[in-house]
């Protein structure tokens, strides 16, 4: 049987999170080889589970995602994964399934949450000469 194969990223600050999507499958989802359920911390699994709740589960019931994670902390990998599951979904079903049915979905996407779909540009600034982080200076003494 062939199978119909997508690869996606996410990316959040330095976090980048690589989804593999195959179809037909069992509708398991792995990220790190761990399931879904099991990834720390629980405060954010709902937001792991975001792209597949808006949809439903007719949606991605008969597809795999495969997801490889490195990079940046807790936080910003919950975003990279989700962001790389909600890409991988729509370029699966615009692929194999029809345009039409892509723009539903991308415009629930969008309604949602912009981050699902488009990468937050914003990085940590560099320390500079002259203080100790960023935008902090020495402070300065006339005596």
């Amino acid at each position: 049987m062939i199978k119909n194969i997508i690869q996606t990223f996410g990316k959040k600050k330095k976090s980048i999170a690589v989804a593999i999507i195959k179809g037909p499958g069992h509708g398991v989802v792995r990220v790190n080889g761990t399931p879904l359920d099991l990834i720390q911390p629980h405060i954010l699994k709902l937001k792991l589970f975001e792209p597949f709740l808006l949809l439903g589960n007719e949606k991605f019931g008969d597809i795999d995602i495969r997801i490889r994670v490195k990079g940046g902390g807790q936080v910003s990998r919950i975003y990279a994964i989700r962001q790389a599951i909600s890409r991988g979904i729509l370029r699966y079903i615009e692929k194999f399934v029809n345009e039409s049915e892509k723009m539903k979905l991308r415009n629930i996407y969008l309604n949602y949450d912009r981050s699902l779909l488009v990468t937050d540009s914003r990085m940590i600034e560099s320390k500079k000469a002259g203080g100790r982080g960023a935008r902090s200076r020495f402070q300065k003494s006339y005596r």
